[in-house]
């Protein structure tokens, strides 16, 4: 047929084995009332970096997951720059997160569901598209199902509660 590319089928079980990973740290961080938003950072297939959001418990804005995941990955590294990582997070990272993985020069951002109100990827605006000096490629969509259910869950949760 003319026109027509066959798609390629692209085999995501090694990014489905670390957001598993991920989607562990969303739980703790739901056992403990915060947002369940859970992340790993990966080196050589090794987790190097782990956290979820802490905000509730720390009183701090910028407890996510992502700048808990990283800070870890710096220390155990001993450096600043995470340029042979990966980081897996539950859901598509907001500004700051986004503006953190480009400074930590992170290679690829893998999410699962969408932020439809702080996205920095697809939902609001794409930062990693904006011309900076560092590029980072990106892997949407994995277990969204998964990732969006656990953050609807608490939501609906919460809702109860009040």
């Amino acid at each position: 047929m003319f026109g027509r590319k066959k798609r390629k089928k692209v085999d995501n079980s090694h990014h489905e084995k670390f957001m598993k990973k991920a989607l562990k740290e969303a739980k703790k961080a739901y056992k403990k009332g915060e947002v369940p938003v859970g992340c790993v950072i990966v080196r050589d297939g090794q987790i190097v970096g782990a956290g979820h959001n802490l905000r509730e418990k720390t009183n701090r804005a910028i407890a996510h997951a992502e700048i808990i995941a990283i800070e870890k990955a710096n220390k155990k590294l001993k450096s600043w720059r995470l340029d042979s990582c990966t980081i897996y997070v539950t859901i598509e990272p907001c500004p700051m997160c986004a503006g953190a993985i480009m400074q930590s020069r992170i290679k690829e951002v893998v999410y699962g569901a969408l932020e439809r109100k702080n996205g920095s990827h697809q939902s609001v605006v794409n930062l990693f598209e904006q011309g900076y000096n560092h590029k980072v490629e990106v892997s949407p969509g994995i277990l969204e199902q998964e990732c969006s259910s656990i953050i609807s869950d608490f939501f609906k949760k919460m809702r109860k509660r009040k």
